[in-house]
């Protein structure tokens, strides 16, 4: 199974990478696969690869429902 995430671009680097935020944790990440991206943007991240932007607001349902299920979780008996 694979599993994209969202992350908010922080810091732009040189040699197309990218620093961006996933809930508060920074990970360095290349960019090559996509053009015009500023800080701020939201991309949706594979194994260390930004693979697409997306609507910051669309980010942001994805993240809670992330952490919603991530809560449920933890709560289960396994």
């Amino acid at each position: 199974m694979c599993l994209a995430i969202p992350a908010e671009v922080t810091k732009i680097l040189p040699d197309e990478m990218a620093v961006v935020s996933m809930d508060g944790v920074s990970k360095e990440i290349s960019i090559a696969l996509i053009e015009d991206l500023a800080v701020g943007d939201y991309v949706i991240i594979h194994v260390g690869y930004a693979l697409a932007k997306i609507d910051p607001e669309e980010a942001r349902r994805t993240l809670d429902l992330l952490r919603e299920l991530s809560a449920e979780g933890e709560g289960a008996v396994h």
